[in-house]
C-alpha cells in the first residue's frame, strides 16, 4: 500500500507496515519464533513516518529479542538503528534521507526490523550525502554508545591519552574514531596479534593482549602516563588491564561485562584519583539518541568519521531475520543489515 492509498480520514498518515514480531521470550536464538505481520501505522502530530531502506542488527536487538533485556515488551517488532525516507510528517522533512536510532525503539516500543517506522521528527538525522542509507543504518549503536561514554566521561582533548580496549569491535571503532577525530592519542587492545581494523584519521597503536604486560605497554607509548581515558568495551576480562593502564587522574568507560563481579582495588582507585563511568544507551529515548547522532555528523560529512563498510553477505531480507540474529549472536565481524525490500 502507498502512502496515498493508506491516508486515513483525519488528515493523519497512515500506512500498512511490514513488521517482524517476536511474541514471546525463548531460551536461545534457535528456539526463537519470529514473523511477518501488517500493522497500521500512523503518524501524529510532531512524528514522522519513514519508509526504511536498511535496519541495522545490533546484538542488543538479539538479546531484546531472547527476552534478555528486562524492559523488553512482548509482542514486539525488535530493532534500534535504521536508514530511510521521510514520506508521512512535517513539510520540511518529507523526501529527506534519514538515518536514527533509539533506546526505546525495538524494547519499550516497536522497533526497526520492518518496512516503516513511526518516529519523533526530532530524532530523526539527516543522512550525509557521501554514505549510503545501508552505512547509515550501520552507525547507530556502536556510535552513539563510544559518544555517550566520552560525553559523560569527560570529550577527549589533543593532549589526551585514550586506550581502548576491544580495539576491532564496532564499539571499539567507533571510540577510536572518535577520539582521533578530537586529536587525541589512541592506542588499543586487542586479543591476539592483528592490525586495526577501522577507520581513523590518525595512527592507531595496537596491543597485543596475549603478549602480555598491556599497562607496560600503555605507558611505554604514552610517555609513562598511562591513559587519561580508557574505553573499555569488553568489561571484566580486561578490568584489571585498564585499571593498572589509567593515569592520574584517568577515567575509565565500561559498557559491558562477562562475569558482573571483579576484584576492585580501592587503595589504588581513590590515590590514582581515577573515575569509573558506567553507559547505558537503552536509556536513551529516540530524541536524545538523535542529538548525539547530530553531533557526528560533521565528523561524517567531512570524511573525518567514516561508517561501517557493510558486505553483501551481511545483507538480508526480513524474511531471513533469523539467519541475521545468528550471524550476529555468533559474534560476526560484519556489520549486519536488514534490507526489508530484499
Amino acid at each position: 500500500m502507498t502512502l496515498a492509498e493508506g491516508r486515513s480520514l483525519d488528515g493523519r498518515d497512515v500506512v500498512a507496515a511490514t513488521c517482524l514480531r517476536v511474541d514471546a521470550r525463548a531460551a536461545d536464538v534457535a528456539a526463537l519464533a519470529l514473523r511477518l505481520e501488517t500493522l497500521q501505522l500512523r503518524c501524529g502530530a510532531g512524528q514522522a513516518l519513514v519508509e526504511i531502506a536498511a535496519a541495522g542488527v545490533n546484538p542488543s536487538d538479539v538479546k531484546a529479542a531472547l527476552g534478555m533485556m528486562p524492559a523488553a515488551v512482548f509482542p514486539r517488532t525488535p530493532g534500534r538503528d535504521f536508514a530511510g525516507t521521510v514520506i508521512g510528517g512535517p513539510g520540511g522533512l518529507m523526501g529527506a534521507e534519514v538515518f536514527g536510532s533509539s533506546g526505546d525503539l525495538g524494547i519499550r516500543c516497536d522497533g526497526t526490523h520492518a518496512t516503516h517506522i513511526v518516529v519523533e521528527a526530532e530524532a530523526l538525522v539527516r543522512k550525509p550525502a557521501k554514505m549510503s542509507l545501508a552505512q547509515a543504518a550501520g552507525i547507530g549503536v556502536p556510535f552513539v554508545t563510544a559518544l555517550e561514554g566520552y560525553r559523560r566521561a569527560g570529550l577527549p582533548q589533543a593532549d589526551d591519552a585514550v586506550l581502548v580496549m576491544g580495539l576491532n569491535g564496532k564499539v571499539g571503532q567507533a571510540a577510536a574514531q572518535i577520539a582521533a577525530w578530537r586529536g587525541a592519542k589512541v592506542m588499543g587492545v586487542v586479543r591476539r596479534r592483528e592490525p586495526y581494523a577501522g577507520h581513523a584519521s590518525a595512527p592507531v597503536a595496537v596491543i597485543d593482549a596475549s603478549a602480555g604486560d598491556v599497562d607496560a605497554q600503555v605507558r611505554e607509548l604514552s610517555g609513562g602516563n598511562g591513559a587519561d581515558i580508557v574505553f573499555n568495551t569488553v568489561g571484566d576480562p580486561y578490568f584489571k588491564d585498564a585499571h593498572r593502564s589509567l593515569a592520574r587522574g584517568g577515567r575509565q568507560i565500561l559498557i559491558a561485562a562477562v562475569d558482573k563481579v571483579v576484584e576492585f582495588n580501592i587503595f589504588e582507585f581513590y590515590r590514582g584519583r581515577h573515575s569509573y563511568f558506567g553507559i547505558d544507551t537503552l536509556a536513551l529515548s529516540s530524541i536524545a539518541t538523535g542529538a548525539l547522532l547530530r553531533e557526528l555528523a560533521p565528523g561524517f560529512a567531512s570524511g573525518a568519521l567514516v561508517p561501517f563498510p557493510i558486505e553483501d553477505c551481511a545483507i538480508f531480507p526480513l524474511s531471513q531475520a533469523k539467519r541475521a540474529y545468528e550471524t550476529v549472536l555468533a559474534s560476526s565481524r560484519d556489520r549486519v543489515i536488514l534490507d526489508p525490500k530484499g
